[in-house]
């Protein structure tokens, strides 16, 4: 007689319970194999145990233990024993219809390896929309197929992404290199360098605007729905003036027109309430700007009114244009109006003096410093500058891209 003393009642038991659920699904020799299993997991003993558990005779059992020796397989498993032959089952669909990788990419991607008039050119390329097309193209297929092949061609969704600057000018690293040398010498003189800008427009209103608030749950502020501007309230025009050596700014908030005569009463502004008193003892001003826009770099009407700022301050006014394409890289950008976007996130510019209150207000770890004022000055556009009053400008063109890049505006005598 075994003993079995050392199997507990309860693996019996649970033997039984498992051989109970399984036996209407075993015929003879999987019933075979499976208590041999059942056993050899038990040990010393397994045998009679399995036996009182499932009425098994104990010589069934170990003809189970030689069939499991001689069928294990070269890496020590029970070789494949198919219910249906070899092929059986349901083909893939890529088995079925072998161009339909080719057919849908094609379909995604129709400029550049399909059909470049193909209507899915210019529509949304959903997944059911893809399947769709596949479908009147006689591959049927559903959308979740199209996502599963999408994953196999290695595309997933993504949105596009800023990185083309568009043209580079062959001398636009010495320019660079030209404006960090000014900026330098500058701040060693403790002369001003400001970098100067315009912001983007914003709507005057109740209007959604782009972020996310802390509010009370349940109670977002709300706003209208289309975005038409408000006739009364009109538009706010940001144009700001940062101090780079200073880490400070001056933003005038303007209701009519981005002229370069607007540009120029904000650098009055600046100079007025800030400057002044930072540098009492400045003979020159260092301006960083754009190309482009109110203080471009052809503007006639920038210079003339660079040239009465001049004159009432008696700076001499150097000025450092970007190349184009890289507006990006002025200091004013990442330095002040990003933190000012941050600063107003979520909250609707219901009137001039939220803008102007939101943009005084922002800080930042740095311990960035900003003022801001409205100007309620019209500043009509289409204003010409005659050849007369350009010759005027008491200008001195650089060595370097003096032409349109870098020159002085001094005072005149």
């Amino acid at each position: 007689m075994v003993d079995t003393s050392m199997i507990s009642a309860e693996q019996v038991e649970l033997i039984k319970a498992k051989y109970e659920a399984l036996k209407a699904e075993l015929d003879e020799r999987s019933r075979r194999l499976w208590s041999a299993v059942e056993a050899n997991s038990l040990g010393y003993g397994g045998i009679v145990a399995v036996a009182q558990a499932t009425g098994l005779s104990e010589s069934t059992i170990r003809l189970g233990r030689q069939e499991l020796k001689s069928q294990l397989g070269s890496v020590g498993t029970i070789q494949e024993r198919r219910i249906r032959r070899q092929g059986g089952g349901r083909k893939s669909l890529l088995q079925e219809d072998s161009e339909i990788l080719e057919v849908l990419e094609k379909l995604v991607e129709p400029s550049s390896r399909g059909d470049p008039m193909s209507p899915l050119c210019w529509t949304c390329k959903s997944t059911r929309r893809l399947a769709k097309e596949l479908s009147q193209e006689g591959h049927r297929v559903s959308h979740t197929k199209v996502y599963q092949l999408l994953r196999q061609l290695n595309y997933s969704m993504q949105s596009t992404r800023k990185t083309r600057e568009g043209s580079s000018h062959p001398d636009r690293n010495k320019q660079f290199e030209y404006i960090n040398q000014q900026v330098r010498l500058f701040q060693n003189q403790n002369q001003p360098v400001v970098s100067v800008d315009a912001k983007k427009k914003e709507l005057v209103g109740d209007f959604a605007n782009k972020g996310r608030e802390y509010q009370p749950k349940g109670k977002p502020d709300e706003v209208r729905v289309y975005d038409f501007v408000d006739k009364n309230l009109g538009k706010a025009l940001p144009y700001g003036i940062y101090d780079v050596t200073q880490n400070c700014g001056w933003v005038s908030v303007g209701v009519d027109h981005d002229t370069a005569e607007f540009a120029i009463a904000t650098l009055k502004q600046w100079w007025e309430h800030m400057g002044k008193q930072m540098y009492p003892h400045a003979q020159q001003l260092l301006i960083t700007a754009d190309g482009g826009g109110s203080n471009s770099s052809r503007s006639r009407l920038w210079k003339t009114e660079l040239q009465k700022f001049s004159q009432t301050t008696g700076l001499e006014v150097s000025v450092c244009h970007f190349p184009p394409g890289t507006s990006k890289w002025n200091k004013i950008e990442h330095r002040l109006f990003s933190h000012i976007t941050e600063n107003w996130r979520g909250r609707p510019l219901i009137s001039h003096q939220v803008v102007v209150n939101l943009i005084a207000n922002t800080r930042t770890e740095t311990g960035l410093h900003v003022e801001a004022d409205i100007d309620r000055k019209q500043y009509p556009i289409g204003r010409k500058v005659s050849n007369d009053e350009l010759a005027k400008v008491n200008l001195f063109q650089a060595d370097f891209h003096g032409e349109n890049w870098n020159y002085v505006i001094k005072p005149k005598v």
